[in-house]
């Protein structure tokens, strides 16, 4: 009897630790098992974060960081199935996303990569791995993100209430659920993305907990006006983006526009207050009322989430958690259930979401081979 379990995983644009979700996925709805973290070292997280820069010689480096990092994905799914006295034949597949290092949607060849050596990670565990999940939707003329709308549309549609999956990782992005069964979906622009390389910059701090340092501070208005008029936030959907864009030299630029020397806490404040506002701004422009899934890591800021129910006065933001889905295990969880897709040949449908001209079969398998442990 084929296995219904599969793992999932994913490192988000925080690049601070890999998500392993165990999942049973059998009928419709999955049922979590368990949900790990594996940490990333500093080392490899910096030469994760060189890749997302334009640095010479790095030809040698992606090429040993992509093994490096599937091998700590390896490492994430051996602790998984110790945990559970498992065995490699006893898993389906691994559905892994790997670490996205460039996402250029736009242009005459439109691109994005995912590192974390699917070989690699098949040769390791002794288990068939599903990866590469985005490059098919971008060569059907899609933006290649957000794809785990998708997967929100299975768990989160509702026929009784419109509704909006938040999901704020590094980048923040919405699926828009209609109880008409309209979807549509897109990155909103950043989440945590700013926030964690500011209180990094001054405070030595993967991320600011609970948003304490943000709140201690005051939004400098004509700072978050400057960045609102970021012509990313103007620009109709399908769309997606990265840290190919909100990045460090790009809020340097806007803090040498202001002519004036501004508290770092007021920054930090006014970065939140800039994830907030653009969030509020698009969910506003698809529904003016309804319910509001937060999920990812920007579900764990208590600061941030006061915030968003400020700006969302007419919607009742709640945690995805409240629906029986941890925050933090929502992408890994989709991620075993394309992989659950990938091999059963079923396409996934993101062209409302992507702009694909056509529905995909998303994800390469790599067969474990007859060695499984």
């Amino acid at each position: 009897m084929a296995s219904s379990l599969y793992i999932g995983l994913i490192s988000g644009t925080s690049m601070d630790a890999i998500d392993c979700a165990l999942v049973e996925l059998e009928g419709r709805q999955p049922r979590q098992i368990d949900f790990i973290t594996q940490e990333i070292s500093e080392e490899l997280r910096q030469k994760l974060l060189n890749l997302c820069e334009d640095h010479p010689g790095q030809i040698p480096l992606l090429g040993e960081t992509d093994v490096e990092f599937a091998r700590i994905l390896a490492l994430a799914v051996d602790h998984m199935l110790e945990k559970h006295g498992l065995k490699a034949t006893e898993i389906a597949a691994i559905g892994s996303h790997g670490q996205t290092i460039r996402h250029q949607p736009d242009g005459n060849a439109p691109f994005t990569l995912q590192i974390g050596d699917p070989n690699t990670l098949a040769e390791l565990t002794g288990i068939t791995t599903v990866a590469d999940f985005r490059r098919r939707d971008m060569s059907a003329g899609g933006q290649g993100a957000p794809i785990v709308p998708a997967f929100h549309r299975e768990i989160f549609a509702s026929a009784e209430s419109n509704r909006v999956v938040l999901n704020i990782g590094g980048m923040s992005n919405i699926t828009v659920l209609k109880k008409s069964g309209e979807i549509t979906g897109y990155d909103t622009g950043p989440g945590n993305v700013l926030m964690d390389i500011w209180v990094g910059k001054h405070q030595g701090h993967f991320y600011d907990r609970d948003g304490a340092w943000a709140k201690s501070g005051t939004v400098y208005q004509p700072l978050l006006e400057n960045m609102l008029k970021e012509p990313y936030f103007l620009r109709p959907a399908p769309k997606s983006t990265g840290r190919e864009l909100f990045n460090l030299p790009w809020l340097q630029q806007h803090l040498a526009n202001t002519n004036t020397t501004i508290n770092p806490a007021d920054i930090q404040a006014t970065l939140l207050a800039l994830t907030v506002q653009s969030i509020g701004t698009a969910i506003r422009k698809e529904l003016d009322k309804g319910e509001v899934i937060v999920c990812g890591g920007g579900a764990n800021n208590a600061y941030l989430m006061a915030s968003l129910g400020d700006v969302l006065p007419t919607f009742k933001v709640m945690r995805s958690s409240a629906l029986g889905v941890l925050e933090d295990s929502v992408e890994a969880v989709a991620f075993a259930w394309l992989a659950r897709q990938a091999l059963h040949q079923t396409p996934v449908n993101f062209t409302a979401i992507t702009g694909s001209s056509h529905p995909v079969i998303a994800g390469g398998v790599y067969y474990a081979g007859k060695h499984k442990r």
